[in-house]
């Protein structure tokens, strides 16, 4: 009877160990279920439910637009040697073309060579009336710049230049009374360098003439022994510079070849040193006509 019952109990255990099993197994399938119609069923509520696209303002500068792709705009280079052959060809053509386009100097009768930047009106600012043309003996009031010659005066005129000294220009103005602008000269006098008074003759008041000075037009002394030309013969006249090279040059003592007599002339040290280096070479000097007659200033 005992054995009976242990085996009636222990059939009776595992029928509710089975029923548990059962019913945890259909549980779980349940809720693996309901899940599954929960997000069948949310899925398309939250894709209508979902926010359009934004335009986000954002503060800053725009992109910058794209490069263009095509390469024969511009030519590159590789190198620095490449890169330097193609800016001086670039160079060259520009001076080229710069001298195609350029119109001509005009020479006086002295054989100065010069070009009328303006010719100006003629007509004197202090007292508007018509004045003539300066002429030889004419005393005038002029304003003027004298330049070292830059790399590209090809023609000994065109081209930026470098100020040796000036007057009337705020340039470092070479003043010998404090407020004294201008240069009053007579038109012709011996104290003046030649090319100047070749230059003068023919401008009109307001009239700003460029014209080009060899050192033997300007601040050189006329002797052979300064002459720098071929051979040292005294035929010198030829454009000078400090970067050009003559092969027959004859060297002198600068210094003693200096004539510190002839005018314009800088009264400054500073000026007067950089004369020194420079007045045996040729030089452009500019010069504008203020007022012809006595002096103002």
């Amino acid at each position: 009877i005992i054995v009976s019952l242990q085996a009636t109990n222990t059939n009776n255990n595992q029928g509710n160990f089975e029923d548990d099993s059962s019913t945890t197994t259909t549980t779980t399938t349940s809720t693996t279920t309901t899940r599954r119609h929960f997000f069948a069923a949310a899925t398309p509520l939250l894709l209508l439910s979902s926010p359009n696209a934004a335009n986000a303002l954002v503060k800053g500068n725009a992109p910058p637009p794209k490069k263009s792709s095509s390469s024969g705009d511009k030519p590159k280079c590789t190198n620095v040697e490449e890169c330097q052959a193609m800016a001086e060809k670039k160079a060259q053509e520009e001076r080229e073309e710069e001298e195609r386009n350029m119109v001509p100097p005009e020479i006086t009768k002295g054989g100065v060579r010069y070009r009328d930047m303006d010719t100006g009106v003629g007509t004197d600012s202090t007292t508007t009336t018509a004045a003539a043309a300066v002429q030889q003996g004419d005393e005038v009031t002029i304003y003027y710049k004298v330049l070292k010659l830059g790399k590209r005066s090809f023609d000994g005129l065109s081209g930026e230049g470098t100020v040796v000294f000036s007057r009337g220009y705020g340039l470092e103005d070479d003043e010998k009374i404090a407020g004294e602008k201008a240069f009053v000269t007579t038109v012709g006098s011996p104290q003046n360098i030649v090319a100047l008074n070749d230059a003068l003759v023919g401008m009109k008041v307001g009239g700003l003439r460029r014209f080009s000075i060899l050192p033997q037009q300007g601040w050189e002394k006329a002797t052979k022994t300064c002459d720098g030309g071929p051979g040292g013969s005294g035929a010198g006249g030829e454009l000078k510079t400090d970067y050009v090279v003559v092969p027959t040059a004859t060297m002198v003592a600068t210094e003693e070849c200096l004539d510190k007599t002839k005018l314009p002339f800088p009264t400054t040290y500073a000026q007067q040193r950089r004369m020194a280096q420079r007045f045996d070479q040729s030089l452009i000097m500019e010069v504008q006509v203020v007022k012809t007659g006595p002096s103002p200033f």
